[in-house]
């Protein structure tokens, strides 16, 4: 197919019109040829290929380019090609540059031959009979990417990876992101370690290192590492941990680029001898003011099984006989690990998981291993632990191999690692420059067909849909990944029906599995797109619940659906489950309309999973486990009190509600308004519409640091029935929501006022905040001033104008905005559109009471049992869980405790562990078991306790008002 020397004998490789042609056009005739994909690469074409340059859609935060428009301009200039280029918003470099340059702004690139692009592309937007140059991630066989490879080859595309393009004779990369990916991944690594010394509670230069990609350039980053240098000079470091070590393998492009940044502030090189006698002397003063720098190879890491000398040409033949013995000798010692090397599965890991837990559960001076930035990002590779790769959004995890806990929070147990596998597109601009500088000469031998070595030949991965013949082992790959096909039937396949807060940290979860596809489907495809690309096995697609025959398509073609849409809709994708006999999941109530699905459900064998979230959903999980351990001791459950609150944290609660939102408050106000039914102290009592917030529980004494106050959540008698339990024989069942204290007297004012109503109200058409304000307590217009809003709302209340109800609540309104009088810019934006006053004051909370940047809020879940022994004695258990948002990331609390628990749920329907069928509750313990103990993996466990022989118990505690 490819000749090995051109037509006047020079040495290289000519890449014929007819050698790239797709196999159905090799028939055409010349003339056909030449505007086809393969005239592109005739050695005597007259007409240059039209490139195409892809936009970057993997995730907001790639903004790299494969040529700047100071490349594009040269290749226009050299070569007459036609550049195209996908419009993109968050490039680096804007549309305007590269018009200006001679490129066309296009969308669709059905038009160019060759298409460049940096990360992987979405199957679906991939197009046939077309060359691209990527990074594919696919030549080492990596299962998660096997759909993909599958995909160019179903679609005819010839591919050139960027990571295949090699010198002939040194077999050296050519192209490559490796020395910035090292320069991003060792100053994340810097600005991480910072912050976990502070949560450990301890200040260091460090601190003032940013993430990588808040400074515009490198010149701004060496600017900061010279001021640190200079604070670490004059300063010190904490003496808790010096002396600081930091452990560099690897010996490419990413160790340097990671040196690169690291040498800049003050250090001394050691060598593995060393480290015993540094650790002996750890007070030496020389510690104090410089940093400890190690940089080892195999032979450092590794010895030889059964004794005997490490010989470097038996290590890469012989790996097998070769153990790793860097958990023994290295790693105590280290403080920061960073990880650069290339490691294949013949070879010893780095580190186990086993490896590291030892490491834990020392406790000499020697265990200080606080870090890992693994800028190599090789999942579940030369780390065991390294389970998958962070975000720039969320850069940091906390392995605790002794606990096998997996979780975010910076102040608990566990070595962080910082797993960023896009590092490079921290520093877009120098990183886009230099991977360009590198590419332009294959870019333009690509434009004109003509082609100076092999270096391109060597990089196809397949063509004319078929492997090229030193990549054929890869077929071996594509069937083991169950990638004979994208939508192969030995792939586990999820629907994924919503695009909302929660969805994220659900799909987060189930692309860990690599078996696993995910389509997230939304009416909202920008949403869907922009969680989905940022997962290799994840592709989002337009959801239209209303088409019976798309819904019915999509779900058959999937194992597991899960239902994340609003709450009304479930039924109707339950009843489309049902009748392509798949399972479902979802963490809403259990409706009458979807109970009426249960018999079809068991008759079809399919599982219906509901109330799999926080609230409802893993409280069932705790209260569960607990009632069944103590039915089997023979107790009796004679009291049952359970609170749950979706809350800001506390240092945020700064307005009059004590609260804020991260979605619409209209369901939290709707809540409000329903009645509610419970027993305390063998009374059965009720709080009809209406009257929930002036019917409160002033104090709830779960915790003495929270000033709580609670209100009963709808019918909590239904739930003796749910749990197994004798209603009759129970002195207390009670299901109630957490606010913080002054939460209800504020609502309840506003229903008193008429804000809370649903019935259609011309006081919300059109009208700013301060209008529908007036309007909705009744004032004439002209009274517009304080002192006339306060009298009114004093007459409307039944109080007095000096009433701290009144002060708070011209407080509140004052918090949502409500009390100004223009409308901003003159922007209709500030008008409010709704059906109800109730409908408006969402839009008006929405806006007012949102979280800013650096914000989090909390979940607390607390169940208390009391407990009737069978030797007659009395018990009081409590289980309880509280979880904080992460202000870095911006990830709430209310996401992963909603999103993890339906995950986890839906993975046990994919791996058939729940037998059980119909419309269901996770209140059985093949349901409940797993998720308890899968949720402590990630961070999310259930502090229990109990106190023996006490007789009084929260319910004999709790003030109803």
């Amino acid at each position: 197919m490819i000749s090995a020397l051109r037509a006047n004998g020079q040495r290289g490789v000519s890449f014929s019109r007819r050698a790239f042609a797709p196999l159905a056009h090799r028939r055409a005739s010349l003339a056909t040829q030449a505007t086809s994909l393969g005239g592109a690469f005739n050695d005597h074409a007259t007409k240059p290929l039209v490139i195409g340059i892809r936009r970057e859609d993997k995730n907001r935060w790639e903004r790299r380019v494969a040529l700047t428009p100071a490349h594009i301009r040269r290749l226009i200039k050299e070569t007459g090609a036609r550049v195209l280029v996908q419009p993109s918003n968050t490039r680096i470099f804007n549309n305007a540059s590269f018009e200006r340059v001679g490129a066309v702004i296009e969308e669709d690139l059905s038009k160019a031959d060759a298409i460049l692009g940096i990360k992987e592309v979405p199957i679906d937007k991939l197009i046939p009979d077309k060359t691209y140059l990527l990074f594919s991630h696919t030549h080492k066989g990596q299962s998660y990417n096997m759909p993909s490879l599958q995909a160019f080859l179903d679609k005819n595309i010839r591919l050139i990876d960027y990571e295949l393009m090699t010198d002939p004779s040194s077999g050296k990369r050519l192209v490559l992101f490796g020395t910035h990916a090292g320069y991003a991944g060792m100053i994340d690594g810097l600005h991480g370690l910072g912050q976990r010394l502070l949560a450990l509670g301890y200040n260091s230069p460090l601190i003032h290192m940013g993430q990588a990609h808040v400074y515009p350039n490198l010149e701004c980053v060496n600017t900061k590492l010279r001021h640190v240098a200079d604070i670490i000079s004059d300063q010190g470091l904490p003496d808790a941990f010096a002396p600081m070590l930091f452990t560099f393998t690897g010996a490419g492009n990413v160790t340097r680029g990671a040196r690169a940044i690291f040498d800049k502030l003050p250090h001394e090189n050691v060598t593995v001898d060393e480290l015993p006698s540094i650790a002996r002397d750890r007070y030496n003063q020389r510690y104090k003011n410089r940093l400890l720098a190690l940089q080892i190879g195999a032979q450092d890491y590794v010895e030889r099984v059964g004794g005997g000398k490490y010989d470097r040409q038996e290590y890469r033949e012989f790996p097998d006989r070769y153990r790793s013995v860097f958990a023994e000798k290295i790693a105590p010692y280290t403080t920061m690990l960073v990880n650069g090397i290339y490691w294949e599965s013949k070879y010893p890991r780095l580190m186990t998981t086993q490896d590291l837990a030892a490491i834990q559960r020392k406790r000499d001076l020697r265990s200080r291993m606080l870090a890992i930035a693994d800028i190599s990002c090789d999942i579940g590779g030369s780390l065991e632990f390294m389970s998958h790769a962070s975000t720039i959004d969320s850069p940091f995890f906390y392995v605790d191999a002794v606990n096998a806990v997996e979780h975010r929070d910076i102040e608990k147990p566990g070595v962080q690692i910082n797993s960023i596998d896009n590092l490079p597109t921290e520093l877009p601009f120098e990183a886009s420059k230099h991977f360009g500088d590198a590419l332009y000469p294959y870019a333009k031998a690509l434009a004109t067909g003509n082609l100076a070595d092999t270096v391109l030949h060597n990089a196809i991965i397949c063509q004319n849909g078929a492997l090229e013949s030193r990549h054929k082992h890869l077929q071996d790959d594509l069937s083991k990944s169950n990638g004979i096909r994208v939508t192969d039937a030995r792939r586990k396949r999820v629907l994924l029906a919503g695009s909302g807060m929660v969805s994220q940290p659900l799909v987060d979860y189930l692309a860990r599995s690599k078996d696993t596809d995910i389509t997230v489907a939304s009416n909202n495809l920008d949403e869907a797109k922009g969680i989905a690309y940022q997962f290799p096995n994840t592709e989002a697609t337009l959801l239209d619940i209303s088409n019976t025959a798309s819904l019915d398509k999509s779900i058959k073609e999937s194992d597991v659906v899960v239902s994340l849409v609003p709450a009304p809709l479930h039924p109707r994708i339950a009843d489309a489950a049902i009748r392509n006999g798949k399972h479902m999941v979802t963490a809403s109530y259990i409706s009458d309309e979807m109970a009426e699905l249960g018999e079809r459900a068991k008759d079809a064998s399919v599982t219906i999973l509901n109330e799999i979230g926080l609230d409802p959903g893993i409280d069932h999980c705790s209260a569960m486990k607990i009632i069944d351990e103590a039915k089997q001791r023979g107790s009796k459950i004679k009291s049952f009190i359970s609170w749950c609150g979706g809350l800001t944290a506390p240092e945020h609660s700064n307005n009059q509600l004590g609260y804020k939102f991260s979605w619409s408050p209209r369901g939290v106000m709707t809540a409000g308004l329903n009645a509610a039914r419970f027993k305390i102290n063998q009374e059965i009592r009720e709080i009809q519409s209406g009257a929930l917030f002036k019917n409160k529980f002033g104090e709830v004494p779960i915790y003495p640091g929270f000033s709580f106050e609670g209100l009963a959540n709808r019918d909590s008698l239904q739930y003796a029935g749910i749990y197994g339990l004798d209603l009759e024989d129970m002195d207390t069942m009670f299901r109630g929501t957490l606010r913080y204290s002054g939460y209800a007297e504020i609502l309840d004012a506003l229903l008193r006022l008429g804000f809370l109503s649903l019935n259609p109200s011309s006081a919300v058409e059109k009208n700013t905040a301060f209008e529908f304000l007036q309007r909705t307590i009744g004032l004439k217009y002209g009274q517009n001033n304080s002192a006339q809003i306060i009298d009114k709302l004093a007459h409307e209340l039944n109080t007095t104008p000096s009433s701290t109800l009144i002060a708070r609540l011209m407080l509140a309104f004052e918090e949502f905005g409500m009390l100004g009088r223009s409308r901003t810019s003159g922007s209709n934006n500030d008008l409010l559109t709704a059906p109800s006053a109730l409908d408006a004051m969402a839009q008006v909370l929405h806006r007012s009471l949102k979280y800013n940047p650096g914000e989090r809020d909390m979940v607390c879940l607390f169940h208390e049992f009391g407990i009737e022994n069978a030797d007659g004695s009395y018990d009081v258990q409590t289980s309880s869980l509280v979880a904080y948002g992460d202000p870095e990331s911006g990830e709430t609390a209310m996401a992963p405790t909603v999103g993890v628990p339906a995950a986890i749920a839906t993975r046990l329907l994919l791996e058939g562990a729940v037998k059980t069928r119909g419309v269901i509750r996770p209140t059985i313990p093949e349901i409940y078991n797993p998720i308890i103990e899968r949720l402590a993996k990630q961070g999310l466990i259930f502090a229990e306790q109990t106190k023996h022989g006490i007789s009084k118990s929260l319910q004999q505690r709790m003030a109803w008002n």
